[in-house]
Order: structure tokens, then C-alpha cells, then sequence
């Protein structure tokens, strides 16, 4: 197959024309006339891998996140990003970005958050120009936060952040509102939106403050790309159906959550 091919079939599944506006998504580098064989599927194009591409023998590298989103002057081989660019054409590999585009889809990101978490989606978190954004779904029966919690944490990847929550540990969830990546911006709509809880990434401790002292529910933490990994799977599942096998579609197995230590206090004293 060509990659134009396979670029095809991406831009018909995450249309780009969905993306935010201030987004860069698309096709980074690479010849749209060259054979694909092989592609690796990531939610970071990082230094980690592109060189499990390269390794790999993959002629493409679909990656989530888009790495030139600030716009550059140049690509210089000294520079971290053009460094990953060159690597790249050297080895004869392209890169794909699919990033809101992704997240806007149906399924899209937040579909394979929930079905990870095993929710059924009864529909979109919020609807705007025709795109709906995060999803709402429903566990097969309610159970308490605890448990809850701890469901999230068995369905995701292991990070060092681990999974958090912020709620009464005994309330019962049930109906969960989902947002793959940085959801605080839809705290307001969670909050008129009839669910026991919401799982997103990256919160902040002044909006989940003001959130639960409004009384807003509860509030489920995971780091952003463990949030976002499930796509991945996802997205190589479309390109196989699509190719009948013509084309091998891996996952990466490098994690590049950015977060590589923690530790927690064993400290006596302190408020309560």
C-alpha cells in the first residue's frame, strides 16, 4: 500500500477538518508515494519511538500527540524535534499526527477511554459545530467510588501519578462522563450533565476545589497519556480492518509518560 493510502483511510476515520483550529495535525514528513508495510501506532512521537520504528522496520509512525504544534522556522538535526524529523527520512519512515481530529471522532479517543474502562456510551459529553466532544456512558451496574477507582486504574497502563479521586469513597457511581487528555475545561458541563463521576487527565486543584464545593460529582484523575493510550489500539484496529492484513499494524510498547519518580510522605504529623 501506499501512504497515501493509509492517510486516506485515517483522514476518512479523523477528519482533519475537525480538528481545533489551533491545531497541527496531518502528515509531518513523508512521501505519500512510498510503499507502507508496516506502522507503528504511539500517543508521543518522541525520541523513544521513532527509534522503536526504526527498529521495528515501520515505514510509518501514527502518534496522537503532533510534535511541531508551535510553529518552527526550521528543522535543524541539533534541535530535539528536528532531530526526530531527520531520523525519520533517513530511515524512510513518515510521520501522521491525529490529535483533536482524533479526540472529535466517533469512536474517537474518549470512545476508547470508556470502552477501557468498560462503559457504554450513550452519547457525547458536549456538542459543538456538529463535533462531539468526551462521552457519557454507563457501568453494568453502580458500585462505590473505592471500586471504582480501582477499575480505572486496573483498565489504564500503570504511571507513576497511579490513578486518583476526589469524592466520597462510599458514593455509587454508575452513569461516568469521560474526556481522553486535559478535561477541565468541561468541568461546568460535567457538572450539568447528571453523572456520578468524571474521569479525565491532568486537573488542577483550584477547578476540582470549586467543582466539588458547588457539588459537583465525583472526580477521577489519570495521567494524560494513560488517558489517551487506549486510542492507540483503537486506531491500529481501523487501519487493519481497512487493509485486510495487507499492512502490519503494531502498538508501541514504549511508555512516555513524562513522569518517572514518585514517592509519598511517611512523615507523622501534619493536618488532618
Amino acid at each position: 500500500m501506499k501512504l497515501a493510502d493509509v492517510i486516506a483511510v485515517l483522514e476518512s476515520a479523523y477528519p482533519p477538518k475537525t480538528a481545533e483550529k489551533w491545531d497541527a495535525v496531518g502528515l509531518v514528513c513523508g512521501d505519500p508515494d512510498e510503499e507502507v508495510t508496516r506502522v507503528l501506532v504511539c500517543v508521543d512521537p518522541t525520541q523513544s519511538t521513532v527509534d522503536e520504528a526504526v527498529e521495528v522496520g515501520a515505514q510509518l509512525v501514527l502518534a496522537h500527540h503532533p510534535l511541531l504544534l508551535r510553529g518552527v522556522n526550521g528543522v535543524p538535526a541539533d534541535d530535539p524535534k528536528g532531530s526526530l524529523v531527520h531520523k525519520l527520512i533517513r530511515n524512510r519512515a513518515a510521520l501522521y499526527c491525529a490529535h483533536t481530529n482524533a479526540d472529535n471522532a466517533s469512536p474517537g479517543v474518549s470512545d476508547a477511554l470508556a470502552d477501557a474502562i468498560g462503559l457504554a456510551v450513550t452519547g457525547p459529553l458536549e456538542v459543538s459545530d456538529d463535533v462531539g466532544s468526551g462521552r457519557i456512558g454507563e457501568l453494568p451496574e453502580a458500585e462505590p467510588l473505592r471500586v471504582f477507582v480501582q477499575r480505572v486504574a486496573d483498565a489504564l497502563p500503570a504511571t507513576v501519578q497511579g490513578v486518583r479521586a476526589a469524592g466520597d469513597p462510599e458514593s455509587l457511581i454508575k452513569r461516568v462522563a469521560v474526556c481522553g487528555g486535559a478535561g477541565d475545561s468541561f468541568l461546568g458541563t460535567v457538572q450539568r450533565a447528571g453523572v456520578d463521576a468524571y474521569v479525565t487527565a491532568d486537573l488542577r486543584h483550584h477547578p476540582a476545589s470549586e467543582h466539588l464545593e458547588s457539588g459537583g460529582p465525583a472526580l477521577v484523575d489519570v495521567a494524560h497519556w494513560a488517558s489517551e493510550w487506549p486510542w492507540c489500539e483503537q486506531a491500529a484496529e481501523i487501519l487493519r480492518t481497512a487493509f485486510g492484513g495487507r499492512v502490519d499494524v503494531l502498538v508501541s510498547t514504549r511508555r512516555t509518560d513524562p513522569w518517572t519518580v514518585g514517592a509519598t510522605s511517611e512523615a507523622a504529623g501534619g493536618p488532618e
